[in-house]
């Protein structure tokens, strides 16, 4: 396939072992071994909320994403951070994933914290930081297919708000599952608020979210410090997803990439 000079064809999803990825998933590997030792550490490390109140156990807030209840726990938490991380940092860069992940994984903490501030038993899981990651993964690649379970296609948008209401609905029914639906619901809670309102001047969210200009065609209008990253990302995705996953907006951008190439030629 070739738009206007730039060449793409259609690829499968094939998460890469990216750095930062790589880095937290031998991190929580390293941590779980050392929880099969010393099991005693879930209590000062793993989330206790009236602790964090009471005695300011503020390291919880961050430690407690590094520990697992179970090997299956520990599994599917990095195989979903694996699959859906690997492809955003690919696009946001090593920094910016860290940055996302640690604001969700926190916030979703304090969220819990807030919600169940009473309790003494200790919570423990990436769950929340891997919750803000699939919203993010739902914003970015909205019409993206997943397989449920692995043979059921499910748009990711549609993942996201089903697994939302999910956690929504048993947060506050009053589920005795001993899941930290708060937990959950605090990590989609604050990767939206973030990726909608406070990202720096506004970059991150045009690296994310690609806005259809609506109505009779206009120029592109985009500062030219951020314009070849811009071109960058359109291409990455345009790989990815060919000229069709491509909106109106990420058209103009490449045809005004190739005119000023072409002038500079």
């Amino acid at each position: 396939m070739n738009y206007n000079g730039f060449k793409t064809q259609r690829h499968f999803l094939r998460p890469r072992f990216s750095g930062a990825v790589r880095g937290l998933i031998v991190a929580n590997i390293t941590v779980f071994l050392i929880q099969l030792l010393f099991p005693r550490i879930n209590s000062v490390l793993g989330l206790v909320p009236l602790l964090v109140i009471k005695k300011y156990f503020i390291w919880q807030l961050l430690t407690y994403m590094f520990l697992h209840g179970g090997f299956f726990h520990l599994f599917f938490n990095m195989f979903i951070l694996w699959m859906f991380g690997s492809e955003l940092e690919s696009i946001w860069g090593k920094n910016e994933f860290l940055k996302y992940y640690f604001i969700t994984g926190i916030g979703a903490g304090l969220i819990y914290v807030i919600a169940k501030h009473n309790s003494i038993i200790p919570t423990i899981g990436a769950s929340g930081a891997i919750y803000g990651l699939l919203l993010a993964f739902g914003l970015t690649f909205p019409n993206r297919y997943i397989y449920l379970y692995f043979f059921l296609p499910v748009k990711a948008k549609f993942l996201v708000l089903i697994l939302g209401t999910i956690e929504f609905f048993s947060a506050f029914g009053g589920s005795r599952d001993n899941i930290a639906h708060f937990a959950h619901l605090g990590g989609l809670l604050i990767g939206f608020l973030y990726l909608k309102f406070l990202k720096s001047k506004g970059r991150l969210l045009r690296k994310i979210i690609f806005v259809e200009k609506k109505g009779k065609d206009v120029d592109v209008e985009i500062d030219d410090t951020d314009f070849e990253d811009k071109v960058n990302d359109v291409l990455r995705k345009l790989s990815k997803v060919g000229l069709n996953g491509l909106t109106t907006y990420e058209k103009r951008i490449l045809e005004e990439a190739r005119k000023r190439y072409r002038t500079k030629m």
